[in-house]
């Protein structure tokens, strides 16, 4: 059975960075279930596994654009210190903020004694992404798995 819109796939994959260092990695978990062609994965990701079989295995490098996306530098910003609810904020502390968009997760990359700086970018945006995968199953889905993704 080939991968395609609305099946049910499993994956084991392993991420790394340009440097080949290990990002992220199910080797030693659980494979990767999800529904194929609704948004779960990556752009790029989706398109590299669209008529793969089981037991197919392969390489992906994923440009910023069908990643994470291109990093901007206008998801940077300062926010007065007086903003914060806690004296406790360290640089690299990831915490969700309430923005206009709904809410966003959020990196601090710097602090000074008036204000903070966030980062909204996603932690891997800018960055081209290698992966080698496996695909360990594909089905077709259930109606039940289906059912959230069916707009009328």
């Amino acid at each position: 059975m080939k991968i395609e819109k609305n099946k049910m796939v499993k994956i084991h994959y392993t991420l790394k960075d340009e440097s080949g260092v290990v990002i992220d990695s199910s080797l030693d978990k659980e494979a990767l279930e999800y529904l194929h062609g609704v948004g779960m994965l990556i752009p790029g990701m989706e398109r590299e596994l669209e008529g793969k079989s089981t037991g197919d295995k392969f390489s992906a490098v994923i440009e910023p654009k069908d990643g994470y996306g291109e990093y901007n530098p206008q998801y940077v910003v300062q926010v007065p210190r007086d903003r914060f609810d806690t004296e406790q904020i360290s640089v690299g502390q990831k915490f969700q903020a309430e923005t206009p968009a709904g809410p966003m997760l959020v990196t601090v990359t710097e602090i000074t004694s008036d204000s903070v700086t966030i980062d909204s970018n996603h932690e891997l945006a800018g960055k081209k992404l290698f992966f080698d995968v496996e695909v360990v199953d594909v089905r077709d889905a259930t109606a039940e798995e289906t059912a959230p993704y069916e707009f009328s």
